[in-house]
């Protein structure tokens, strides 16, 4: 990654789209994530597949995270997660 560190809140109605920029010198896709007053754009080029893919399971692991937060009747202490690296 380079340049930018920001922060977002993903919500419901978040919209993501992907686009392929092919060009025989500097292909790369552009990974688009939108809301209503945020859009985050990421430029992919050909080499970073692998980065992406780890992107995709950080944001599977999230998720899971999210549903046992939301399902977790029991109130327990969900302070002190461990952050995934990749």
């Amino acid at each position: 990654m380079q340049t930018i560190t920001t922060t977002a809140h993903i919500e419901p109605d978040t919209r993501f789209h992907v686009r392929q920029f092919p060009d025989r010198d500097n292909s790369f896709v552009s990974l688009r994530v939108k809301g209503d007053c945020v859009e985050v754009v990421l430029i992919a080029p050909c080499g970073t597949s692998e980065a992406l893919r780890n992107l995709a399971a950080a944001a599977i692991e999230a998720a899971g995270a999210l549903d046992a937060m939301t399902s977790d009747a029991s109130g327990g202490d969900r302070h002190g997660s461990p952050e995934l690296a990749l």
